[in-house]
């Protein structure tokens, strides 16, 4: 996680013998609400935002499901865009034995042996789109947003996640959470070039590193400024500063990020698009 990042979360309870299920389910909702809120307050450390709307049927689902929910719900309705969200899961707390449970259920459902289907495969590409056109802010000059624009973050995860829909259920060394990990894990496996990857990786570290160093200088935490390189004198030098530019290096600053987009965009556009 880096310093602005919020966390995306599930909630998953199971119910104790002998409770109904709809007093567990209260119980668990109750207890969601009460961590989000207590993440998210403030104190010695920054807050925690807690996004829960990955969580099936997104905001207009229960906060809490429980296992056996889980279960029925991934069987009989899971989309490819939750298949993909749950490429990231991994348990961070509460009972063991529940958490098991729900890593096997997600193992088969971003796990496939058969892979990615082609339509699948069609939607993932509408779906990053879309994801383009709608979100990043109007009058932005795409090249400066860092984890939306070309060659940024998102282009760099969703190749990794593609590789990982198709291929990880063949190649276990593929089943990682980490963007990073799974393009060297393709790497390793021989589905992509080392110079490919490898481009990949160093766009998505400036980009981290500048989405970084714009939350320490602002000590604005997850605000949309921290994503974007900035364009006022004084916040550039800053961003420079901190990523150990030397003085007068904004303009090497903006070179770098310039080309290591540019760069990142090309191997995006020829595999994602392969």
């Amino acid at each position: 996680m880096a310093v602005g990042s919020d966390a995306d979360v599930v909630f998953v309870h199971q119910a104790n013998d002998g409770v109904e299920d709809a007093e567990a389910q209260a119980q668990a909702v109750a207890i969601a609400k009460r961590v989000v809120e207590l993440l998210g307050a403030i104190g010695p450390e920054p807050a925690l935002e807690i996004d829960a709307d990955l969580r099936p049927e997104g905001r207009n689902g229960p906060l809490a499901r429980s296992l056996g929910a889980y279960r029925e719900y991934y069987e009989r309705w899971a989309l490819g865009w939750e298949r993909q969200a749950l490429l990231r899961a991994r348990p961070v707390a509460g009972d063991r034995a529940v958490a098991a449970g729900f890593m096997e259920l997600a193992q088969g459902v971003r796990y496939r042996p058969e892979g990615l289907s082609p339509k699948e495969t069609v939607e993932l590409r509408r779906l990053k789109a879309r994801v383009e056109r709608e979100r990043l802010p109007r009058g932005l000059e795409p090249s400066r947003h860092v984890k939306l624009g070309p060659g940024g973050l998102l282009d760099v995860q969703w190749v990794a996640q593609l590789y990982q829909l198709r291929h990880a259920g063949e190649y276990p060394s593929l089943r990682v959470t980490g963007t990073i990990e799974a393009l060297e894990a393709c790497v390793a496996e021989g589905l992509m070039a080392p110079d490919d990857a490898r481009l990949l990786i160093e766009a998505w570290l400036l980009a981290m590193s500048i989405r970084n160093g714009n939350a320490l200088w602002s000590g604005k935490l997850g605000a949309p400024a921290a994503d974007v390189v900035p364009s006022e004198g004084r916040a550039l030098a800053g961003l420079a500063a901190l990523l150990n530019y030397p003085a007068g290096g904004t303009a090497q600053l903006l070179e770098d990020h310039h080309r290591m987009a540019r760069r990142a965009r090309a191997v995006f556009d020829r595999l994602f698009f392969a």
